[in-house]
């Protein structure tokens, strides 16, 4: 049975790459003033602004976290938030130089504004996105592949984070998912949208949501989920197919039929699930690349997960966090269970 410390070092011996649609997480925080005198609406004093990274950058940042050796790979725009994205992820020894610059587009945005006064709790009260709909240009699918190109050779681990922004462009698609089946590298999509695009990838999480959208019918107990996990394993051909599933914890579907449902870490402490599943997404492939099995990485995977759900906004799972939380649960000592 492997030490954790071990399993540690494991994790920080890791190349893995991430590439999809780079995202940042503005929070705007306000504290609620009085009525405004225009409209019927709060006036909010803002008392600060923060950025952090989202989508596949949130990915990248909880490996980086977790100790493995990161190259991010997506498109911003030419900005303030692209620049304090870059500053981030540098900050964490990520390899940023597959993140490209396309001046047409602005970085993809998704800002929160929050407010609260002296005797309420702060909350979100809107959020304002910025993203340019249109199809990424040949001209900027060129450069992510001639990135891509040089970054493949090099991983061990592949993430592809697809929110639906379209920087996984078809080629883009092919050749990471050609490059993982050629060279047996372990891959992992998540998918908001289309997931059912990413066949032949190693491994696919979603959650229930999502698989209920992919069967186009509702989950509404255990037989009605086996069965449409089922089905989108089938048709994405892989190894494996991980469903988060909120509250009931995580099911596990294997390749040859095996399913293993996987209650939730902790019920006492959930404040934010923003960015909960890039936690479970970086941890779990962290884990099947420094050679565990599919069943226990899933099961650490939730662990990390339930600690990220007790932070507010997106945010990052430590490696001595994850260490800890394992510790006191004594997961190895147990088998992994």
């Amino acid at each position: 049975m492997q030490k954790l410390e071990d399993i540690a070092k494991k994790f920080s011996g890791q190349k893995i790459l991430v590439v999809g649609d780079i995202i940042a997480d503005v929070y705007l925080d306000g504290r609620i003033s009085r009525v405004s005198r225009e409209a019927p609406v709060l006036v909010l004093e803002e008392v600060g602004t923060r950025i952090v990274a989202g989508g596949a950058a949130n990915v990248v940042a909880n490996l980086a976290a977790l100790g493995s050796e990161v190259y991010a790979v997506g498109v911003v725009g030419d900005d303030y938030h692209a620049e304090s994205l870059k500053h981030i992820l540098r900050d964490q020894e990520v390899h940023v130089e597959g993140i490209v610059t396309d001046k047409t587009r602005p970085t993809i945005s998704k800002t929160r504004v929050v407010a609260g006064g002296r005797a309420t709790v702060s909350q979100q009260i809107v959020r304002i996105d910025r993203e340019l709909k249109d199809p990424l240009s040949k001209k900027m699918e060129a450069v992510l592949i001639g990135k891509l190109d040089k970054i493949l050779p090099t991983i061990d681990g592949i993430v592809l984070s697809d929110y639906g922004s379209g920087t996984i462009t078809s080629a883009v698609k092919k050749l990471v998912l050609n490059h993982a089946g050629k060279h047996k590298i372990p891959s992992i999509v998540d998918s908001r949208y289309s997931i059912g695009d990413f066949s032949g990838v190693g491994f696919a999480k979603q959650n229930d949501a999502e698989l209920a959208k992919f069967v186009d019918r509702p989950i509404t107990d255990m037989t009605s989920l086996i069965a449409a996990g089922t089905e989108l394993l089938k048709h994405l051909n892989a190894n494996g197919l991980l469903i988060t599933r909120g509250e009931y914890g995580m099911s596990l579907f294997e390749r040859g039929g095996a399913v293993h449902h996987i209650p939730v870490a902790d019920r006492s402490e959930v404040f934010d699930v923003s960015g909960a599943g890039d936690t479970c997404v970086a941890t779990f492939i962290l884990a099947l690349v420094s050679g565990l099995t599919p069943v226990v990485s899933a099961r650490i995977a939730n662990y990390a997960s339930g600690i990220a759900v007790r932070k507010l906004g997106t945010s990052t799972v430590s490696i001595s966090e994850l260490v800890d939380v394992l510790e006191e649960v004594r997961f190895i000592a147990r088998g992994g269970a």
